[in-house]
Parts: structure tokens; sequence; C-alpha cells
């Protein structure tokens, strides 16, 4: 029998790779006889330096193997499977060997007794750890999604067949997804470009190169494109996610200058949505579908009311997407929903949904209809009936929302409030030394404030006391009258339409779909920080508005794949989990006197991978870079400083 000692086996080669046979003698009883079993054991150095020994695997008595030669045999091939040496022939010769090997190599395996990278041959370099040094980290997830978003929209195809060049598309697409991960100034963009985020790496273009001239340039060349650009972006998303647009959207929004404008066409003085009565402001109109794609946009003067634009830009629409025989439903506000817009409308052959302009008094309840009750997503209630009002042939539907309801009476109460505390102060100042005193300019200021309040003066009873014949006011009196009743229409507005035959329901779900475009107009505004303009030229302020509704298509095609998914996550949500994925260039010396540096991305934290996964974009923003330079000498450094690195 072969009772070798594990010193006779070193002796034979068998101690190869740390790994080696141990035999155990066991006496059977049954047999009346002593059986060896082998052990696979492994040889390894703690961290003293110090040696130890530890079994690996038992494996019986190798019974299939017959003699010694067999069993060097097997150990050396075991030894070149864990090790992953190739050999010349990647097996051995002796079948039984061969599997025998193999069989206790996937044992080795399936109970992770080894620790296996890859069946690939790896590459190992002794490193010195203490040289290890991180830099150059930069911001890259948010950029990579918007890469990938820009990509799949196919905008660098489309400026291809406009004649661009590479490097400008480059610079464009730089300069793009710059404004939809960090919207700002384009000088600040420069330094954001260069000392804090990785697009340069993502798009190719040299970070050395860019100036904010360069990005001013782009952005008026990608304005010259404009109508080609948003004509290819609507086909392209339709037919991306396979939509039809059979219901649009539109609404205008405004935003204000910070400067004085003085030779603009466009600046000028009007009702700002944000209360800037200081600033001139521009006028933005869109159209969006109801999943938040951009239809057609517009930039009119800043004192255009909002109702004179529908006819101009619907024409254009016609125009560009020439509908011919089934036209979208048009969903619009009140503001926009002038009789002469409807009569419009109705001409140019659309349907319509729109809130009533006009406070109907005179109206019944459709006989064929029955109030229904549904809920908004925040569970309230909201009570729907269709009604009918005399000498109109459109249909009206009676809604009535209780939180609605409730925000009017708040409001009310705070302009009752603010009212009367008005009233107090034009009270005080008739009867405070050096106040106003003369009844004409008494009456003045409680003009001015009926005008602020143009809701709740009508409440009010005022009276200025003081001899008829004198031009002085002695005092004020002021009271609300008794029988005016505060909440009978608080909550109730009326949508009308020229759609028939259709549900209570589905007529208020098609017009609570405006909200999206509330939302677009968020994004584009605060996301997209196209509020306030801070350019001095007409061109640039519209290449500056052009840039942002280009970085809103990247947006909605992001959000819009999301919500299919389940994520429901706001724009800047979305850019905070992805900027937890940096790039990184890690240096380090290895006993050669050689310095490794790698460039790579860190792994997408869990949110940041799930965002991956269901939009199908690729985690890895780009490849790893490894590069290799002799440092001078080699260093003879203590072993204990070098510890083996892979690079796999």
């Amino acid at each position: 029998m072969w009772t070798t000692s594990r010193l006779e086996y070193s002796s034979l080669g068998l101690y190869i790779c740390n790994m080696y046979f141990k035999t155990i003698r066991k006496y059977c009883k049954a047999e009346n006889t002593t059986h060896i079993y082998f052990r696979l054991c492994e040889s390894y150095r703690d961290a003293n330096g110090f040696a130890h020994q530890r079994m690996v695997m038992g494996l019986g008595r190798l019974l299939e193997l017959q003699d010694i030669d067999q069993r060097i045999l097997f150990l050396e091939r075991l030894n070149e499977l864990i090790k992953g040496t190739p050999t010349l022939f990647n097996s051995c010769k002796d079948e039984t060997v061969e599997q025998l090997a193999q069989h206790y190599y996937r044992e080795l395996k399936t109970k992770k007794k080894i620790d296996r990278v890859s069946e690939k041959p790896t590459d190992f370099d002794l490193v010195n750890l203490k040289t290890l040094k991180n830099k150059n980290i930069r911001e890259v997830g948010a950029e990579s999604l918007c890469f990938q978003a820009f990509h799949q929209l196919k905008i660098d195809t489309f400026l291809r067949t406009r004649g661009w060049s590479e490097e400008q598309i480059n610079l464009a697409a730089t300069h793009l997804i710059s404004r939809a991960v960090y919207p700002a100034s384009e000088y600040k963009t420069v330094s954001w470009i260069k000392e804090n985020s990785a697009i340069c790496e993502l798009t190719g273009y040299d970070k050395e190169q860019v100036t904010k001239d360069k990005l001013y340039g782009v952005a008026k060349q990608l304005y010259q494109e404009k109508e080609g650009l948003e004509n290819y972006l609507s086909k392209c998303t339709n037919e991306l996610f396979n939509l039809e647009d059979k219901i649009i959207l539109y609404d205008l929004t405004n935003t204000y200058f910070e400067g004085r404008m003085k030779d603009s066409k466009l600046a000028k003085f009007g009702r700002s949505k944000e209360k800037r009565t200081d600033a001139k402001l521009i006028v933005l109109a869109v159209i969006v579908n109801t999943e938040g794609f951009l239809k057609y946009s517009d930039i009119f003067e800043g004192n255009t009311s909002d109702c004179a634009t529908l006819q101009s830009v619907i024409t254009k629409l016609n125009k560009k997407a020439g509908y011919t025989s089934q036209r979208p439903i048009i969903v619009m506000d009140a503001g926009i929903a002038t009789e002469a817009n409807i009569q419009f409308l109705k001409k140019e052959g659309y349907d319509y949904l729109c809130v009533s302009r006009s406070n109907i008094k005179n109206y019944q309840a459709d006989t064929n209809s029955k109030p229904v009750q549904i809920y908004d997503k925040k569970k309230q209630p909201i009570e729907l009936l269709k009604v009918r009002v005399a000498n109109d042939t459109d249909n009206y539907l009676w809604v009535r929302s209780q939180a609605k309801a409730v925000k009017e009476n708040s409001m009310n109460d705070q302009f009752s409030q603010r009212f009367e505390e008005g009233l107090q102060a034009i009270k005080n100042g008739i009867v405070s030394k050096g106040g106003t005193k003369r009844k004409n300019k008494v009456w003045e200021r409680i003009g001015r404030l009926k005008e602020k309040y143009p809701s709740i003066h009508q409440d009010y009873e005022i009276t200025v006391l003081g001899m008829e014949a004198s031009m002085i006011a002695t005092g004020l009196a002021f009271k609300r009258k008794g029988n005016t009743p505060a909440d009978q229409t608080a909550g109730i507005y009326f949508l009308r339409t020229s759609l028939d035959n259709n549900k209570e329901q589905t007529l208020w779900t098609i017009y609570n779909a405006i909200r999206e475009i509330e939302y677009t107009f968020r994004v584009l505004k605060s996301d997209l920080d196209l509020r306030p303009i801070f350019h001095k030229t007409d061109d640039a302020s519209m290449a500056h508005l052009h840039l942002g509704l280009l970085a809103y298509w990247i947006v909605s095609t992001i959000r819009y794949q999301l919500k299919q998914q389940g994520i429901h996550h706001d724009w800047n949500e979305i850019v905070r989990i992805m900027n937890s994925q940096k790039s990184v260039t890690a240096t380090v010396e290895n006993d050669k006197g050689e310095t490794i540096q790698i460039r790579q991305c860190s792994e997408p934290s869990g949110k940041a991978r799930q965002i991956y996964d269901k939009l199908k974009y690729s985690p890895i923003p780009f490849p790893r870079k490894k590069s290799v330079w002799h440092t001078g000498e080699i260093k003879k450094n203590p072993k204990s400083d070098y510890q083996h690195v892979m690079d796999g």
C-alpha cells in the first residue's frame, strides 16, 4: 500500500502551488485492516509571516488512481486548474486523471473552497499599497444617463444630416447635457465641465478647449436648427414609444429679464406670473402631449396676452404636423379659451376641452346623466355632473371639489383679513398727525385697495366720515355685508367641451392631463434654469430658451420611461441619485519601479442601478483605462509593503 508521508510527497514534487496531499490512517474493524485516506491541504502565511496549514477538502481513498505517478499527475493537474495556469493541450493525457481532477475542481468551486474570478488567465502586479492614491474624482452618473438618452433620441444623427462636424456635435452634446444636469450660465458651466464633471470623457470633446464663447456659439447654432429639430424629435419620440398624440395640451408662461434690455424687440413689460412688475418679460408658448413630450414651441413679446397666441400657434402646428383625417383634442386653460379662439378651433375642425371663462348661472342637469363622485390622487372627493346651458350647443361638465372649496375659502378669508387691515391703516391715517385727511385722497387710497382685492371689496360697505361741505375726513367706517354668501360657489367650476357622448369621468381625466404641462413649465423654469434670463440681446436670449427646451427633450425621455416602470421621481431627485456615481483615477507603484494608473467609474448605488436597469441603459459610463510608465530606478522596498493586485 502507498504510505508515503507528507515530506516524501514534497520531495516527489507534490508540494505545488501551496497545495499538497496529507494522508491519514484509519483502522477498519470489519475488514481488520488499515486504509489510507487523502486530504487536500493548503499552506499559507499570515500577516506576521508565519506559515500555517489548513485542510481544504477530503478526497477519500482515491481508489481510481492505482499508482504514485497517477496521483502526482492528479495533484499537478488540480493545481493547474486552481491556479488557472494554461497547459499545451489544456487537459491531461490520462483520461482518468483528467476526469477526477475536473470533478474535484468543480467541487472546490461549488463549495466555495477557492476564489475564482475568471477561468481565463489573470494579470497580477506586485504593488506597494502605501503609494496608492485616488485623484481626479468627478461626477459621471447623471451625465451618463443624459448622454445615453441623447443617443437614444439620435440627435447626433440629425445634426450629421445637417452637415455638422463631429467636433461640433460633441460640443453640442457637452453643452446640452450640461444644461440638463447643471443648469447655469455659460461662464459657470465652463468651470463645472473642467473641475466637477466627466462629461467630456463621454462626449469626446477636449475639456481644455471649452470656453464660454464656444458654448454661446454652439447654442446659437442649435437655435438655427430649431424647426427641424422639433419636427424630428416629435416624430422620433412617437415612433420610439409608439405614441399617437390624440390629446395635446396648450399653455403659455413667461420669464423675466435681469437687465434693462433697451434695444430688445421681444422684452416688454407685461403681466408677470412671478409678480416681477419691475422687469421686462418674454412669453413662451408650448404644446405638449399627455406623455409630456414637446410638440411645438414659440416665443412672443412680453406684453402678448394669453388669448392672442392660440390662432398663430395652431396655424403653425397645422403646417408642421400636417393633420389630415383625425386631429387631436386641444386642452387649454380658461385664460386662452376666449369665444373667438373657440370659434377658430371649431372652424379648423379641432375638438377642445377647457375651463369656462364665464360664471354660468342658468344651467340645468342633463336628463341622461347622473351625479358621479370620483377621487383624485390624494383621495379627495370630486363631484361631476353633465349640465346643459341655454342657447349653447357645447357640452358642460359641472365640477365641485371639496379641496378646492377649502382652499378658496381660506384664500378669501386671508384676502378679507388683508383688506380690513388696509382699511384700518387708512382710518389710522385720518386720525393721526400728518396722515392723509383730505377726502379725495382718502378715496384714492380706498380705490387702490379695492383694485388690489377685486373679489373682496364688493362684500364691504365703506363710509368716509366728515361734514358734507368740508373737504377733510374725520374718520372711516366699514363693515362686511351680512347677507353675503361666503362659500356657496366655492370649489365649483365648469368644463366646456365640443366632445359628445363621453363619460363624466373621462372628460375630467382628459382635462386633468393639463397638470403635465404645468410640470413642464416647472421643470423648464426651475430645474433647467430658464428663469430669469441674464442675456443682453434677443439672439442670445432665444438661444438660451431653445437650449432649455432641447434639454427638456432629454429630461422627458428619461422620465417617461421611468414612469412606465413605476418610478415617479422629479428630475432633481434623479440627478441627485445618479450623482452618487463617480469616475476616479487610481495610481500605485509596483515592484518594477513603474507607476500604474487606472481610470474607471465607481459601481452605481442601489437606486442608481435600479434607474439604469429600468431604462435598459449601460451602468458603465466608459470602460476602464489602464496605463503604466516607468518612474525611475527600481526601489528595494520591504516585501511587507507589496501585495498582489489583479487587473482583471
